[in-house]
């Protein structure tokens, strides 16, 4: 479960640099419909849990899986948790959901900057 819900924060935040990188280099797959979508999508959600206090259900099922396996839970976020650990930091809440704010203004600006393209349907 630790390693969906890290490929998941991946995909959120590497998304951003492929998309950024991409058009430095010229990648057109950068700009595929479906790819933009599911980035935005997953950042959405992220974002939108951040402000309604809702914890991931990705962090709820992890932290049962391991209490079941007799290590402790989390007390918070995944990204709380493991952030605080890598960084030895601790923040509020608040800070983590500004943060997901701003990370998600900036992918809604890579759709304004870069607007995801949808194949041709004409012959080829």
């Amino acid at each position: 479960m630790l390693t969906i819900h890290f490929a998941i924060v991946m995909f959120v935040v590497g998304g951003l640099v492929l998309i950024l990188v991409g058009h430095w280099w010229h990648w057109r797959w950068v700009d595929g419909w479906w790819f933009r979508l599911a980035h935005l999508a997953a950042i959405a959600v992220v974002v939108a849990q951040a402000w309604l206090g809702v914890i991931c259900p990705l962090t709820t099922l992890e932290s049962r899986l391991r209490t079941l396996a007799g290590s402790p839970g989390y007390d918070t976020s995944f990204i709380e948790h493991w952030l605080g650990r890598a960084l030895y930091y601790e923040a509020p809440a608040w800070v983590f959901t500004v943060a997901y704010t701003v990370f998600g203004v900036a992918v809604v600006a890579t759709w304004w900057r870069f607007p995801p393209r949808r194949r041709s349907t004409g012959a080829r």
